[in-house]
């Protein structure tokens, strides 16, 4: 990010509450890809890769798994820990930037694959897209427009890099998480979020070839327009300051510190990015649940997954006060301070 662009301001914070959790589910392809991997077929440092990210595997969809596929079986698993039936769905909020296809969107498919009778959105904020999903499958339920809403976040990041690229490729996997939403006590719920874009730097994130702008050509192929394009160290900067900014703006609206908090959860983009923006909150690590050397990030799976690990060995209870954060390409980014 070029030291004369100065970021746009952050929208206000607001809240969503009324509302609870009731089941959450992951999925991880089973093929894992280590640094080690990396090193014998691409030549990668797999000792740079571990300095500069904390990543020490990933996983990839193996050749007949898509986006959807990913999505479904970690609807599957949301649903059976919630113990509900299907049937009583009656929204599907989804977010990705790695789609099965341009249309129909996946979460048709993922509507249809779980014989689901209810709307499917589709949301696309890159690594932001599950906080974005989140909030607006919340904003249905707080308002009455929907009972139980599933959302989702699951991204194939592998379908779209460069592997010849050392600084983009090792960073990211593929994976996909869920939560049902359906309305709580007036107590539970978002105390407060911040939910915002910044479309100036949107050049520092991007895959420009593929869509309406630069239709898919040979041409762009072989220059490689069609793969995942970062200017990391701009993005880092950026990083850096939206996780810190946006934890401090839903801390002050809800009259907070992070001594309130029982729990962190923020996107498992770059171990140094969160590292980064924990120290300077002085919040301890210790408070903080990473997940990101066994996965990398999965963009919109990220958030999710952690939650769901989380969960799993008893680090989130009911009750627990805990800030999740997403931000990415777009510049996009969402914020939450809820009580579980």
């Amino acid at each position: 990010m070029s030291s004369e662009r100065s970021p746009s301001p952050r929208p206000r914070c607001r809240k969503l509450m009324g509302l609870q959790v009731i089941g959450t589910g992951s999925y991880v392809p089973d093929a894992v890809v280590s640094n080690e991997h990396l090193h014998a077929r691409l030549g990668f440092d797999s000792d740079w890769i571990v300095k500069r990210t904390g990543i020490l595997e990933r996983r990839h969809a193996l050749p007949h798994q898509a986006t959807s596929d990913l999505c479904v079986e970690a609807s599957q698993r949301c649903i059976a820990a919630a113990g509900i039936r299907p049937k009583d769905i009656d929204l599907v909020v989804l977010g990705t930037f790695t789609p099965d296809m341009s249309f129909p969107s996946t979460a048709c498919i993922v509507q249809d694959k779980l014989k689901l009778s209810c709307p499917a959105i589709e949301i696309e904020a890159a690594c932001a897209g599950f906080m974005y999903a989140l909030i607006t499958g919340a904003a249905y339920v707080a308002s009455g427009a929907s009972d139980m809403a599933l959302v989702i976040g699951g991204d194939c990041n592998s379908r779209i890099l460069n592997p010849d690229d050392i600084k983009t490729y090792p960073l990211f996997g593929d994976g996909a998480g869920a939560f049902l939403l359906t309305r709580g006590s007036p107590n539970q719920g978002i105390l407060s979020y911040s939910m915002g874009s910044d479309g100036a730097g949107g050049e520092l994130l991007c895959r420009v070839s593929g869509g309406s702008r630069l239709p898919p050509q040979k041409e762009h192929i072989d220059q490689g327009l069609h793969f995942m394009y970062m200017d990391g160290r701009a993005v880092f900067r950026w990083a850096v300051d939206i996780l810190c900014d946006t934890i401090q703006d839903v801390l002050g609206d809800a009259n907070m510190t992070p001594d309130d908090i029982d729990i962190f959860f923020p996107h498992q983009a770059n171990i140094r990015i969160i590292n980064a923006s924990i120290d300077v909150l002085k919040i301890p690590r210790t408070k903080v649940y990473n997940n990101l050397e066994k996965y990398g990030n999965t963009s919109a799976g990220s958030i999710p997954l952690v939650v769901d690990e989380a969960i799993a060995e008893g680090r989130l209870k009911r009750g627990d006060m805990t800030i999740l954060s997403g931000f990415g390409a777009g510049l996009a980014w969402g914020t939450a301070l809820m009580r579980w």
